[in-house]
Parts: structure tokens; C-alpha cells; sequence
């Protein structure tokens, strides 16, 4: 009951975290954060699955000390605290899910702190009544730790995700060679190369690259731009792109996607 006591005071400051998040999300760019603030809420995201995973070890460590050295507990206290944990934790997890986005990494993150919570909360009732009628006082710190793995489970996947966008990385879904395939098969278009593929935050991409095209008239290369923006709109739901436009191959065309140290360098 003290190791979800404590569990309970983490919850509370993710989802202040996460309001605070959601704050920064809504902030609208300026000269200085000319992206923005979407990067607010993936930060908010990541902290929140940290400390959860935090809190999971030390509850880990916690149960051990209690298997070593078991103590009396007493279920009917149990039972009605986590009761009412139960349905608190499950409300605020409904309430999320109505009004956040599925597809945001700093809402799932607190979701993610209330499901733990609200698992927590059924299995101490469970191991309430086996206690009861079993008198197995071990049955508390085992399934401690059984919630412990539990909550670390599933904070892994939002701390993964959040990483990578704070990383850069390639957006989860996407992969590198179907979108320059899709930028290709555009009327025009002879190669694509030095690509770059980021979030800003949950759910909003940015791309970068250079775009090899025949040497046409400025008008038709407005036309392939508006066509590859088309491409990168509806297949891949990339809203935000800087595409540079070369008649020829340049320095970079033999390496299209890998920036290494002593390359020549280029501009967009």
C-alpha cells in the first residue's frame, strides 16, 4: 500500500506534467522557437515515462527487502484503498482518452500512468482477499513486483518513442526507402538524395533532402514541387518540407541520407 501510495504521488505530478505539456504544445512559434513548442510535450512525455520506470525500480527493490523480511498486512485497509484507487484512476484514464489524441505521446504518457495505477490497484484487491483466505503474507511483495514489471513494460514504448523524436530520429511508420521511392516516381523527378525525416513532436513531421530534376523551365519545376509536396501530404502525412532543387548531381548525391563528419558542407 505504501510503494502505490507513492505511486499515486508520482501520478499526480504527471498529470501535472503532462497539463503543462499540453500548455507548450498550444503556444503558437516566434523568432526565437521558430518550430514552436511541439517539442514541450514529447519532453513532458519522456520525463514522465522516466520517472515511472524510476519508481518501478525502487519498488522492485522494495518487494525484495519485504521478501527477505515479511511483514503483516492488513487486507481490509487494502481493499478499500485501492478500491477506490480503481475507480479513480480508471476515470481519469476515461477522461484522456475522450479528450486527448490517440496518436499524442504526451497524453499517452499519462494514460499510460493511470492504466499502471489503476493494474496496481486491482491486483493489491486481488492479493487482499488471497491473504485473507490464504494468510500468505508473501502474496504482497510478489505481486509488487509482478506490477512493477508491469508499469515498466509499458513506460519502455512512450520513453523509446519520446527518445527518438528528441533524437531526431526516423517518425515511427515511416521508412526512409518508401518515401524517396514515392518522391521519385513523380513526373520530373531523377533522383532524391541527402533526405531527412524528423518530428517536431507527436505527430507533426518535417522533411528535408535534395531533389534531382530535368532541366525544365522554372514554372514546370513549380509544378513538381507542388506534385512531390502532394506525395509527402497524402501518403506520409509530411506537412512541413524544404526541398532543394538541383539539374545536376551534387556532392552529396552519392550519400542520401547520412551526414558524416568532413562532408562538404551545403545550405537549404
Amino acid at each position: 500500500m505504501l510503494s502505490d501510495a507513492g505511486h499515486n504521488v508520482t501520478d499526480a505530478l504527471a498529470l501535472l506534467l503532462a497539463l503543462f505539456g499540453v500548455y507548450l504544445q498550444s503556444r503558437p512559434a516566434d523568432d526565437v522557437k521558430t518550430y514552436g513548442y511541439h517539442r514541450g510535450g514529447v519532453l513532458a512525455a519522456f520525463v514522465n515515462a522516466l520517472t515511472l520506470i524510476i519508481f518501478s525500480i525502487y519498488l522492485l527493490y522494495e518487494s525484495y527487502q519485504r521478501i527477505l523480511k515479511p511483514e503483516v498486512v492488513h487486507e481490509s485497509t487494502m481493499m478499500i484503498v485501492a478500491g477506490l484507487g480503481i475507480i479513480v484512476n480508471l476515470g481519469i484514464l476515461i477522461a484522456l482518452k475522450r479528450s486527448g489524441d490517440g496518436h499524442d505521446l504526451n497524453i499517452r504518457a499519462a494514460a499510460v500512468h493511470m492504466l499502471g495505477d489503476a493494474l496496481s490497484s486491482v491486483a493489491i484487491v486481488v492479493g487482499a482477499f488471497a491473504i485473507r483466505y490464504t494468510g500468505w503474507q508473501l502474496i504482497d511483495p510478489i505481486l509488487s513486483i509482478i506490477i512493477g514489471v508491469m508499469i515498466i513494460w509499458s513506460a519502455i514504448d512512450v520513453t523509446r518513442e519520446s527518445l527518438n523524436i528528441l533524437l531526431e530520429g526516423l517518425p515511427r511508420g515511416l521508412e526512409l526507402k518508401s518515401v524517396t521511392d514515392a518522391m521519385k516516381e513523380v513526373d520530373g523527378v531523377v533522383d532524391v538524395h541527402d533526405l531527412h525525416i524528423w518530428s517536431l513532436g507527436s505527430s507533426a513531421h518535417a522533411l528535408s533532402c535534395h531533389v534531382q530534376i530535368e532541366d525544365v523551365p522554372p514554372s514546370e519545376s513549380d509544378c513538381i514541387l507542388k506534385s512531390i509536396n502532394c506525395v509527402l501530404e497524402t501518403k506520409f502525412h509530411i506537412h512541413h518540407s524544404t526541398i532543394q532543387f538541383e539539374h545536376a548531381k551534387c556532392a552529396l548525391s552519392d550519400n542520401p541520407c547520412t551526414i558524416q563528419a568532413g562532408a562538404p558542407s551545403h545550405s537549404h
